[in-house]
């Protein structure tokens, strides 16, 4: 009976200390980091955002200086406007840069890569970023080769 308890209590205590791993790992990845920092907020309108979702990595130079906040439809215009909460230590920006939808590696998730531009004039708090280019979609490529090609060989 003794070593029946012992057994149960020595499985408890795994499968508790199993689950308080899993949710410190949840809590290290999900990227909620941001939080703590002193941030300032621009916005930037893309045609397509392929598979960008809120939390996804703002970089620039490969950095990471922000997160995308929240990703909603312009029902006037049409577009996707995303708002990006930039870490207040890159306040220098400029306001002529270029944000990106890019893609980590073949099978990766999108994020948003902004390319300096050249003007003296800082990005602030409520700007919009105008320079955008929206996501590549694979399968839209895909086809219009495919497409091509068989106009390609209809032409022979």
């Amino acid at each position: 009976m003794q070593q029946t308890r012992t057994v149960e209590l020595g499985t408890g205590l795994f499968v508790f200390l199993g689950i308080a791993a899993l949710f410190f790992l949840t809590t290290q990845t999900t990227g909620t980091g941001m939080g703590r920092v002193e941030t300032y907020t621009v916005t930037a309108r893309f045609d397509n955002i392929g598979g960008l979702t809120a939390r996804a990595p703002v970089t620039m130079a490969g950095v990471t200086i922000g997160r995308v906040e929240k990703i909603e439809l312009d029902p006037e215009r049409l577009d996707a406007v995303v708002t990006l909460q930039i870490d207040r230590r890159f306040d220098q920006i400029p306001e002529d840069s270029e944000a990106s939808i890019l893609t980590a590696g073949l099978l990766g998730g999108n994020y948003i890569g902004i390319g300096a531009g050249g003007s003296f004039d800082a990005l602030r708090d409520g700007d919009e970023i105008f320079l955008t280019q929206s996501a590549l979609v694979l399968e839209s490529l895909i086809s219009r080769f495919l497409f091509s090609q068989s106009e390609d060989d209809n032409d022979d």
